[in-house]
């Protein structure tokens, strides 16, 4: 009895959660929240970091060439007839004994490799590694924030194409309603039939521009789904932005100036062109004398030397003389990679300043759209409401209240554009100067 009473009441329980579920609010999915999906799953920035990983691991094994070096090797060997020393002496020929015992022997080695001298070789090739480290690091930064403004566009796309949407589904709603009180007005012979045929081709207008708007939608939606690695035909619900508010005290000239200091690609190439100069450093120092240390030790299975176990140590000395110019072309080459480099980011310099100038720019007239759009709306409004009460006593024709129609439409994009195309300017300002 009192194990049917627990499960009637988690029944009722669960009965419960389910009709209350759906009465609770979805909670809109934010540009943070896509922003936080897409650098998660995003194929091609995942591909970036593992290089910027690769180049890290790089300069780790670059650092480590000024460390000795231990190695270890051995060996079995079997020979088909084990040789044995043949010479003569005094008239005779003196035969050893086999060298190995039953036709083999194993050998083994340890070895000990210390860089002592390498006229700035391996230091060059550490700074190499570790400013190409830095610029794949700055690689991945620009990466990231180019896919939060891609993120971010695809947002705003699919921003736009719902206040489209909006926009045609009203202008239909509005017009089925004037043809619906046509028919009545032509009934009672007050209008001509010219007047509904007139009105029920620019509903059927009306009604093939919401297809187009509705697949319009449908496309953003897609575009914006594969960018977070969702599935395209998932249709989120997207909270508004706001607008951003003017840059406040920040000119144009400070913009640039933040531009030039936060950008990671222009720090990136002027570390990719330094350690394209140290890898020409690297490459001219490794001409001179390359100098170091090592310690041996052997061991050898033998049964016609005085012993099986050898060490030595030495001092290794390496020096190319003469190589045809290949050093001196490879050197060359680097530096030469590097001063372009240079050139690239001096160009990037003066690009990264015009966007910065244009995004401001595009910013600054879209939010003087939005006033002036505004305004316009609420005038088409006026406009159309006078045009249908005109229209309804016989002070106006069909024909004033079709374009009053369009005029109130036009006036709506026009004002969703402007709030979309300054909140759009606003994040491309933000990545211009590298805030993003």
């Amino acid at each position: 009895m009192k194990t049917i009473r627990i499960r009637a009441a988690g029944q009722f329980l669960l009965l419960t959660a389910l009709l209350v579920l759906p009465a609770l609010p979805v909670r809109a999915e934010t540009l943070g929240d896509a922003w936080r999906l897409a650098l998660d799953r995003n194929n091609s920035l995942a591909a970036i970091r593992s290089q910027a990983d690769a180049a890290s691991a790089e300069a780790g094994a670059a650092q480590a060439e000024r460390w000795p070096r231990l190695s270890v090797d051995g060996s079995y060997q079997r020979f088909g007839d084990a040789p044995a020393f043949s010479f003569p002496v005094a008239g005779q020929t003196f035969l050893s004994p086999d060298l190995v015992d039953d036709d083999d022997f194993y050998s083994a080695r340890v070895r000990l490799e210390v860089p002592v001298f390498t006229a700035g070789r391996v230091t060059a090739s550490i700074e190499s590694a570790s400013l190409g480290a830095r610029a794949a690091a700055a690689v991945r930064d620009g990466a990231v924030q180019d896919l939060k403004l891609a993120v971010a566009v695809a947002y705003v796309d699919v921003l736009r194409a719902g206040r489209a949407v909006a926009a045609a589904s009203a202008q239909v709603a509005s017009l089925d309603s004037l043809v619906s009180d046509i028919r009545v007005m032509m009934e009672q012979e007050t209008v001509a039939k010219n007047d509904l045929l007139a009105a029920q081709v620019t509903l059927a207008n009306a009604r093939q521009g919401l297809l187009r708007a509705e697949n319009r939608q449908s496309l953003a939606i897609a575009g914006y789904n594969r960018l977070l690695g969702e599935p395209l035909e998932r249709v989120p619900a997207l909270d508004d932005l706001p607008m951003p508010p003017p840059e406040a005290g920040q000119s144009l000239e400070s913009l640039v100036t933040r531009a030039a200091t936060n950008r990671s690609e222009l720090s990136g190439l002027e570390a990719r062109a330094n350690a394209l100069e140290q890898r020409a450093r690297s490459e001219r120092a490794s001409g001179w004398p390359q100098v170091g240390l090592m310690a041996d030790y052997q061991y050898l299975e033998n049964q016609v030397l005085d012993r099986e176990d050898f060490t030595l140590v030495g001092i290794g000395f390496n020096w190319t003389v003469f190589d045809a110019g290949r050093i001196r072309q490879r050197s060359d080459s680097f530096a030469s990679a590097g001063r372009a480099a240079r050139h690239d980011r001096d160009d990037l310099r003066s690009r990264i300043e015009l966007e910065v100038r244009q995004v401001w720019l595009d910013g600054r007239e879209a939010r003087a759209r939005v006033q002036v759009n505004r305004e316009a709306v609420e005038q088409a409004e006026e406009n159309l409401r006078a045009t249908r009460e005109q229209y309804a006593v016989g002070l106006a024709n069909n024909t004033v209240v079709l374009d009053a129609e369009a005029l109130r439409l036009t006036a709506i994009r026009n004002y969703d554009d402007a709030v979309l195309d300054s909140v759009l300017a606003g994040l491309r300002l933000q990545r211009a100067v590298g805030d993003l």
